[in-house]
């Protein structure tokens, strides 16, 4: 069961945290994983734990903000059977303190880095006769979270561009989904947590843990098998749908 074999896959921001572990799954299902990463380090770091682990993958580096760069590396890489759009960056701060350039910062990575993977990889599929799209949201995109004023827009608009591919694209045998998480715990978060809160990181680690009723974080692995899932075969009949990933945040939160 949920078998990527000879699939060709395409990862957004593969080189860690939930990215990575996708990567490495999909591998080890037997996918042709590509990574697409601004950071080429970590992407080759993912791509050369895949192959001793003996998968295949090929890391390209990419900023996907950039269209004519982003039509290059997957015409480069020529089929597109899976594309997991999980590249993005977070930004602190309520609508009187995000600055123009913090707001088209997260715009231009999360929602239009996104948009043009999508608009290179939709006709590929199309002519190919079909494929699956998975898009990275949030639990952001569905409540209200303290100053999450930017990164709560552009997942919320992740998650009504899959409502919008998934209703477009039935025809064209074209899945889409999106997973929402909540917390998980990925070198992103360590970063985020030293850059905002240096002097208390600990205690802002435990708080950002039990925001979750289930008591803690989610790991990248947890994330990445339902990834598989969706998309594999036996999710043939799914499409059109936000998973929340959670650890009860979005219902049990009361």
């Amino acid at each position: 069961m949920f078998s990527l074999k000879d699939k060709s896959v395409i990862i957004t921001g593969g080189g860690s945290g939930i990215g990575r572990a996708i990567s490495l799954l999909f591998a080890k299902q037997g996918a042709f994983v590509n990574i697409i990463e601004l950071n080429q380090v970590a992407a080759d770091e993912t791509v050369a734990q895949i192959l001793q682990e003996g998968g295949q993958a090929k890391a390209y580096a990419c900023n996907i903000v950039n269209q004519g760069k982003v039509l290059e590396v997957f015409q480069q890489i020529g089929r597109v059977d899976i594309l997991v759009n999980n590249a993005g960056i977070a930004h602190v701060g309520n609508l009187e303190n995000t600055s123009e350039e913090d707001f088209d910062r997260i715009y231009q990575v999360n929602v239009k880095g996104a948009y043009n993977c999508l608009f290179v990889a939709i006709p590929m599929m199309k002519e190919q006769g079909g494929g699956v799209v998975l898009n990275m949201a949030s639990v952001a995109s569905s409540v209200g979270i303290s100053d999450r004023f930017a990164y709560s827009m552009s997942k919320g608009a992740i998650l009504t561009m899959t409502l919008s591919i998934a209703k477009d694209y039935l025809k064209s045998n074209i899945r889409c989904n999106c997973i929402s998480p909540a917390r998980v715990h990925t070198p992103f978060v360590d970063g985020f947590l030293a850059k905002n809160y240096p002097d208390n990181i600990d205690e802002m680690f435990d708080k950002l843990s039990a925001s979750q009723p289930i008591g803690r974080m989610g790991k990248p692995e947890e994330i990445a098998h339902l990834a598989l899932y969706l998309c594999s075969d036996e999710a043939g009949f799914v499409t059109g749908c936000d998973y929340p990933i959670d650890g009860g945040f979005t219902r049990l939160n009361n």
